[in-house]
């Protein structure tokens, strides 16, 4: 299909001036979504909603198991000796024996599967213990290695991998909508559905290709 042009003609100070509109289209327009995307963009962004208004998650003393290798390196070796305590207390004597053994099985199989890819590597010392090795890009306060954590946990919610959590809570409840991007969204299906008349568009009408139009330009005569 060749595009349509038109003519406009302009009178500046007494002399004509002839200029060549093309129709080709203005608006650049996204490809829509699949409905299967709207659903999975509108579940992982219920899920982002949770975790901005709950923050509490990210502090359950359960959490450490989902990946007690990385607490370790990013939350515990910065906590002190009464932050350890106070957690100890929260955990009670099973929950301290059960992070314990987990911890000790995540050491014993990361040193069996080294994966040089990963935040931990694992050694074992002159006395057979199994210890970290340092890693440049291991946090060096507590500051980072929270915000470090915090990031891990909360790729592991958004991707489901929390087994212990009802995610149905979530993912069905308008609740955890975000009422000003849906708007914006909206606003631009809008404007994408929106279909604008323009001039010499209709391949049907070919005498507005020779007419010259008149009326306001949005050029000033002076």
């Amino acid at each position: 299909m060749s595009p349509m042009a038109t003519s406009l003609s302009v009178n500046l100070n007494g002399h004509t001036q002839t200029h060549t509109l093309s129709s080709h289209p203005q608006i650049a327009r996204h490809p829509s979504r699949s409905p299967a995307s709207k659903v999975r963009i509108t579940v992982k962004n219920r899920r982002k909603r949770y975790l901005d208004t709950h923050s509490e998650y990210f502090f359950s003393s359960s959490l450490e198991l989902a990946d007690p290798l990385a607490y370790d390196r990013l939350v515990r070796r910065f906590q002190t000796i009464s932050e350890r305590e106070a957690e100890g207390r929260q955990k009670g004597y099973s929950g301290l024996l059960e992070a314990d053994l987990w911890r000790s099985e995540a050491k014993i199989d990361a040193l069996a599967n080294p994966d040089h890819a990963t935040l931990m590597r694992y050694r074992r010392d002159a006395s057979g213990e199994i210890v970290a090795e340092e890693k440049d890009e291991v946090p060096t306060n507590k500051e980072e290695g929270m915000q470090r954590w915090r990031k891990e946990m909360e790729l592991r919610f958004l991707r489901g991998d929390d087994t212990d959590f009802d995610y149905k809570i979530v993912d069905e409840s308008e609740e955890y909508d975000d009422k000003a991007v849906e708007e914006r969204e909206e606003e631009e299906k809008w404007f994408e559905d929106e279909s604008p008349a323009w001039i010499g568009e209709d391949e049907n009408d070919t005498s507005n290709a020779d007419k010259a139009i008149t009326g306001q330009t949005g050029v000033q005569d002076y």
